[in-house]
């Protein structure tokens, strides 16, 4: 169960922080919701606390794991070599999981093939989608901006 001020993560919307518990009247039985701020959105969510694990929400990673992740990002140097079809299926499902780990996977990969030939539309959306959920946490996770977080993604030369 999350408390109020917990910094938290919704999949496909971002990191964000618990601002209430709240209940509420569902058709006419009181319910429990988590209210999120998502302050990369600007966006406030609300979600059924008795969903909250079956929709993917979680803490965020500790500053320790969110280290060991950029490294592993920073040396992992090369594009998948699947056919975009695939790599982009492949893509989608490892941002749906929520996990931070898979998400930097799929900026990394995109990445390190942008620089060897420009993506396509649907990579560049997918490419911008999955930074903005990266840079989202990481903010959190370091107490940063998000531009300066937006930053710890840049690949070496």
């Amino acid at each position: 169960m999350f408390q109020v001020g917990d910094k938290v993560f919704y999949p496909m919307h971002g990191a964000g922080v618990v601002k209430a518990i709240e209940e509420k009247d569902f058709r006419g039985e009181m319910e429990n919701y988590c209210l999120i701020t998502i302050p990369s959105s600007s966006m406030d969510v609300m979600l059924p606390v008795k969903k909250a694990s079956k929709a993917g929400l979680r803490s965020i990673v500790d500053q320790q794991t969110a280290k060991r992740m950029l490294q592993d990002f920073y040396d992992a140097g090369h594009g998948s070599e699947l056919p975009w079809k695939q790599r982009y299926s492949s893509n989608m499902e490892k941002i749906k999981t929520g996990e931070l780990e898979a998400s930097l996977e799929v900026v990394s990969d995109l990445l390190y093939r942008n620089k060897e030939k420009p993506l396509n539309a649907s990579e560049k959306q997918m490419l911008n989608n999955a930074k903005r959920l990266v840079v989202s946490e990481l903010a959190l996770i370091k107490d940063i901006s998000e531009s300066q977080a937006e930053n710890l993604l840049e690949l070496p030369s």
